[in-house]
């Protein structure tokens, strides 16, 4: 899967990250518009609406609600399945690496996922975070340098799996 690291036109998900968001929006949709309705209609029973704390609370759920529908919508209407990397050649998004930080020596396993399912604790690294993009198209025994906070930090790609 050949990806341009500065592509910001799709979000990159994994099935199981896409079924996940296909579900919270089915969620807003049906139960949460339901909940919020019913909410909106207590609200107007209880009169003068200008001075109605309730009834603007509601309205500000529903605003957040359709915010989330609409972001929900937008990206899974750009989203591009994350396949198990294939080749193990180069890292692509799909890839799980080991890397060898080379100041310390340490040895790390990440896997390259979309900014929408990354968890650094859980060592899942977005494509679009400085790691991501600078592991992206490196070959197995290639340094690559990282980019951070206390400075330029060089890994050694130990393997691609």
């Amino acid at each position: 899967m050949e990806i341009q690291k500065e592509d910001n036109d799709f979000e990159y998900l994994s099935q199981e990250g896409f079924q996940r968001l296909k579900r919270e929006l089915e969620l807003l949709r049906t139960e949460k518009r339901q909940e919020i309705a019913k909410r909106l209609e207590y609200a107007k029973s209880l009169g003068d609406l200008s001075e109605n704390s309730e009834y603007a609370e509601a309205k500000t759920m529903q605003e957040n609600n359709e915010a989330r529908i609409a972001e929900l919508e937008d990206k899974l209407s750009r989203t591009v399945l994350i396949q198990k990397a294939v080749s193990t050649s180069d890292v692509a998004i799909g890839s799980t690496i080991m890397v060898k930080r080379n100041d310390t020596g340490q040895v790390h396993e990440y896997a390259v996922v979309g900014s929408e399912e990354a968890d650094p604790i859980s060592r899942r690294i977005s494509n679009e975070s400085p790691m991501g993009r600078a592991f992206l198209g490196a070959k197995k025994g290639q340094i690559v340098k990282v980019s951070a906070p206390g400075g330029i930090v060089d890994y050694t790609i130990v393997d691609i799996v």
